[in-house]
């Protein structure tokens, strides 16, 4: 069972405050994913931030161990900027490649009008602009990773569902995989429809090899490899769905967050919590062990947290989306944020 501190926790400005779309509606960050690439954090909005020079994603150098404020830049290749609901990234296992996908949530089947929804999307770590769309439709001109869509529509078998967790991980040589890794995608909603679905903590996964132009393709089956349930867990207080998935190669385990978002008596609330398991765990089908705070309680996250970035062996960084609450709680002094405000927090292991 692990234990955790908080180190420090504040706000990113992630674009000019008073920035709005052209119907004069304010631009409010929503952070969705975030990857640290040993030099910069880079995160993600899951609504799209308008602008030429800018993209939903962007990036922070780390100095000492803190995002350096001056050093925001946006993410603005073509693929990039097309791409929309960003959800999570991810390191491929060799650490030279970032992964990140979107939500999957929506497709029309009668044009192509949809397809920015359905990106997972590959570049050299450092070279964004060298980005690759992974399994595109094959016929030219159609962009999007519409065979992954495919794939994910048979391994997931419901009509409706939403993409929420990215992660790379070593595959077990005694499988006999010829493949660099394991890539998992985890599921946060499934069910009929967008408004008629349930919450799960759901992983399906494929292995897969790395070409020689910096892609990578599939060599097996995409399938499920992995289900909990949240609510089963002590101290868990509300339904929860699968958020972020993390590999950490330091200490080779697993991290899988799930967050709410319910609304009752006691009007709306948000928040999450993490679980950990080992690679041989996640094999097996063993039960994560929810992680704790420094007092041996469930750790619960004041915000929707959905993003969670392993900084080094004994740090993590977790952003939140917390939509349109601006609400800042203890991150800050301040009562509220501003639109172009992301916080987050970040957290040592400490058992």
């Amino acid at each position: 069972m692990l234990r955790t501190e908080v180190i420090t926790e504040g706000t990113l400005t992630c674009f000019p405050s008073g920035l709005t779309y052209d119907d004069g509606s304010l631009v409010n960050v929503e952070v969705s994913a975030v990857v640290f690439d040993g030099q910069r954090l880079i995160l993600a909005s899951d609504k799209p931030i308008p602008g030429e020079s800018r993209s939903a994603a962007f990036a922070f150098d780390l100095i000492d161990g803190l995002p350096d404020p001056d050093s925001h830049r946006f993410l603005t290749a073509e693929a990039i900027r097309r791409a929309v609901k960003y959800e999570d990234f991810a390191l491929t296992v060799d650490g030279r490649y970032i992964l990140a996908t979107t939500g999957f949530d929506r497709i029309d089947d009668e044009s192509h009008d949809l397809n920015a929804y359905n990106h997972l999307l590959i570049w050299p770590v450092g070279d964004p602009d060298r980005v690759q769309v992974v399994d595109p439709d094959p016929r030219d001109g159609v962009e999007g990773s519409l065979e992954l869509r495919r794939k994910l529509d048979d391994a997931i078998g419901v009509p409706y569902y939403k993409i929420e967790g990215l992660a790379a991980v070593p595959s077990r040589p005694d499988l006999g995989e010829e493949s660099d890794g394991l890539l998992l995608f985890g599921v946060r909603e499934q069910g009929r429809a967008h408004d008629d679905f349930e919450y799960v903590a759901r992983v399906v996964g494929v292995h897969y090899r790395m070409t020689v132009d910096g892609n990578l393709e599939f060599v097996d089956e995409l399938c499920e490899r992995y289900r909990f349930q949240p609510s089963e867990y002590a101290g868990v207080r509300h339904i929860c769905g699968l958020s972020s998935l993390e590999y950490d190669p330091y200490n080779d385990r697993l991290y899988l967050m799930a967050s709410f978002e319910i609304e009752d008596d006691e009007g709306e609330q948000t928040g999450g919590y993490l679980w950990s398991m080992s690679l041989a765990d996640l094999s097996s089908g063993a039960s994560p062990s929810i992680v704790e705070d420094a007092h041996g309680e469930v750790l619960e996250f004041e915000h929707k947290a959905e993003g969670l970035a392993v900084l080094d062996t004994e740090r993590l960084f977790v952003a939140y989306d917390n939509d349109r609450d601006m609400t800042l709680g203890r991150i800050d002094e301040r009562d509220e944020r501003e639109a172009c405000e992301a916080p987050y927090t970040v957290l040592r292991i400490i058992d």
